[in-house]
C-alpha cells in the first residue's frame, strides 16, 4: 500500500469516527459533564457513618487537666518574674 493511501484511509476513518461521536453527543443532550457534586451522593455517605455518642470526661480527668495548667500558669508567671 502506498503511504498516501494508508493516511487517506486514516483521515476518512478519523472523520467518520467524530461524526459519529457528534451524533451520541447531540442524543445524550450534554457534551461536558455538569459541575459539582452529584445529587444524591452525600446521602449514602451520611447514613454509611454510624452517629457517635457524645464523649464524656471523668471528673478525674478533669482534675488532672486543671493541674497541669495550674502548673503551666504557675512556670509562666515565675518566668516572667524573672525578666
Amino acid at each position: 500500500m502506498d503511504v498516501k493511501n494508508l493516511l487517506a484511509e486514516i483521515d476518512a476513518e478519523i472523520a467518520r469516527l467524530q461524526s459519529a461521536r457528534a451524533s451520541l453527543v447531540a442524543l445524550s443532550g450534554t457534551a461536558t459533564p455538569k459541575r459539582g457534586r452529584p445529587k444524591g451522593s452525600m446521602t449514602l455517605v451520611a447514613k454509611a457513618i454510624p452517629e457517635q455518642k457524645p464523649r464524656k470526661m471523668s471528673a478525674e480527668g478533669r482534675k488532672r487537666i486543671a493541674e497541669a495548667q495550674k502548673r503551666r500558669w504557675a512556670a509562666a508567671k515565675k518566668a516572667a518574674a524573672r525578666k
